[in-house]
C-alpha cells in the first residue's frame, strides 16, 4: 500500500532523547498588520524587531521552530480571537503566535517527492507552500531534491516513521522524522 500523500507541515511528535513531547511552547510577537500569513506547523524566524515570521524555503537564517497558533483582539469585533493561524493583514497590537521552539523537538514532516533509507541523516530545505486557508494547517514538505551536509539546510531527517499509517515507510510522501538543522538557539547567531 502506498503512502498518502497529507500536507501539513511539521507536527511535534517527541524530544530528541526519545521522551514523549511535553506540549511546551512560547509566546512571541507578530508585529501589527505583518502581511504574510503563517500556517499551524509552518517554521517561523525572529525579526531584528522582536517579532517573529513564516521562514521560507531557501533561508539560511535560522529558525526559532513551529508556529503552533496565535491570540489577537479582532480589530473589528474588539473580541479576543484564538485561531490556529495568522492569516496576514490583521491591523492589531496585541498577536502573540505560540511556536514551538525547544531545539530538542523531534518533528512529523512529509516528503514531497522518493525517499529512502539513504536519505536519513542528510540536511534538506522545506517546500515553500503555502498553507490551507480553510483548515489554517501548513502545507510545507520536506524537499528531498534539496539535500546534503550543508549546516545551513533548515531540517535535519533522523529517522522514517514507523507508524501504521506510513505503511511502505519509504517512497514517495514518506512521513519522516526531523530536527530543526538551523535552529535559533543553537546556532549562537543573534538577528
Amino acid at each position: 500500500m502506498a503512502n498518502v500523500l497529507e500536507k501539513f507541515g511539521l507536527r511535534p511528535y517527541r524530544s530528541i532523547n526519545g521522551a514523549s513531547w511535553n506540549n511546551a511552547q512560547n509566546r512571541y510577537i507578530i508585529s501589527a498588520n505583518a502581511t504574510n500569513a503563517i500556517y499551524q506547523g509552518d517554521l517561523v524566524v525572529a525579526q531584528t524587531d522582536g517579532s517573529i515570521v513564516r521562514a521560507t524555503a531557501a533561508t539560511s537564517t535560522a529558525v526559532l521552530g513551529v508556529f503552533n497558533g496565535c491570540e489577537y483582539t479582532d480589530p473589528v469585533t474588539k473580541k479576543p480571537t484564538f485561531s490556529n493561524w495568522y492569516p496576514g493583514g490583521i491591523n492589531s497590537s496585541n498577536i502573540t503566535g505560540f511556536v514551538v521552539d525547544d531545539p530538542d523537538t523531534v518533528f512529523l514532516m512529509n516528503a514531497d517527492a522518493q525517499f529512502t533509507r539513504a536519505d536519513v541523516f542528510k540536511n534538506y530545505s522545506i517546500s515553500n507552500t503555502t498553507g490551507n486557508a480553510a483548515t489554517g494547517i501548513s502545507e510545507v514538505q520536506l524537499d528531498v531534491s534539496e539535500s546534503g551536509v550543508n549546516a545551513s539546510f533548515i531540517v535535519q531527517a533522523i529517522d522514517i516513521c514507523q507508524e501504521q499509517d506510513n505503511s511502505s515507510q519509504v517512497g514517495a510522501n514518506a512521513n519522516i522524522l526531523v530536527r530543526i538543522n538551523n535552529h535559533q538557539y543553537r546556532s549562537g547567531t543573534g538577528v
